[in-house]
């Protein structure tokens, strides 16, 4: 594995790390959805980074599932992804930015962006490995 993919994995790693501390408080579901959707933003970056692709400066989950999906044969949610890209940077600041329709996510939103996150990084990771 290349030091540029295995950074981009380590840092994904970093990511689901911070949620493991955060997940269980419902004043944070806004951080657990914005380190979730970095770990994801990250994995498809090592996975492009892997298969000598560029990896371009952009944040969409979305726009990077676009780019991976040929070399990934799993189904992804691609509604929680686009939820990711509403979240992405607004769920770091106070207000209503970037909040669900429904305002802050809920423990249940936030373990759900977790699981997405848990499940596309090991699922990439077995994938470079390999």
């Amino acid at each position: 594995m290349n030091i540029v993919t295995q950074g981009w994995l380590d840092s994904a790693t970093d990511d689901l790390n911070n949620i493991k501390h955060i997940i269980t408080e419902e004043s944070l579901t806004n951080i657990v959805a914005f380190h979730a959707q970095q770990s994801v933003e990250k994995s498809f970056k090592a996975l492009l980074s892997h298969h000598g692709q560029d990896v371009p400066k952009q944040h969409s989950t979305l726009t990077l599932y676009g780019l991976v999906g040929d070399y990934i044969d799993i189904f992804i949610n691609e509604e929680l992804l686009s939820t990711f890209d509403d979240l992405y940077i607004e769920s770091r600041y106070p207000g209503n930015f970037g909040l669900l329709p429904y305002g802050k996510p809920t423990l249940e939103d936030a373990k759900e962006f977790y699981e997405l996150a848990l499940d596309i990084y090991d699922y990439i990771k077995r994938k470079i490995e390999y």
